[in-house]
């Protein structure tokens, strides 16, 4: 449910209590590496310029492209073209996904 998730706040609250930065610092160490604004964010920044980002263990951040591709419109059963597009494709590394399929 959405009343356990984590959120910004509550990470770096959580952050600062584990390494005895302040929380305003653990905030900024957040948005230095996850920001998705634009010139932002180090993953983002990655990404942006084609790279994978891969943190072991962990995962691994990366892009991928999806073709062009014919599709149906649902409500009038018409053939549309749906364009090309890149997309942010993240795949858990095996200690994670270990841990998480315990």
């Amino acid at each position: 449910s959405q009343e356990d998730d984590m959120n910004k706040t509550e990470m770096a609250m959580k952050l600062a209590k584990k390494t005895g930065l302040s929380q305003g610092k653990s905030a900024e160490i957040l948005d230095s590496l996850f920001s998705a604004h634009p010139r932002k964010g180090i993953i983002a920044i990655a990404l942006d310029a084609g790279e994978k980002v891969t943190i072991p263990g962990f995962g691994t951040f990366a892009t991928k492209s999806r073709g062009a591709r014919q599709g149906r419109n649902p409500a009038t059963g018409a053939t549309i073209m749906i364009p090309a597009k890149n997309y942010v494709h993240f795949k858990p590394g095996k200690t994670l996904r270990e841990r998480v399929e315990k």
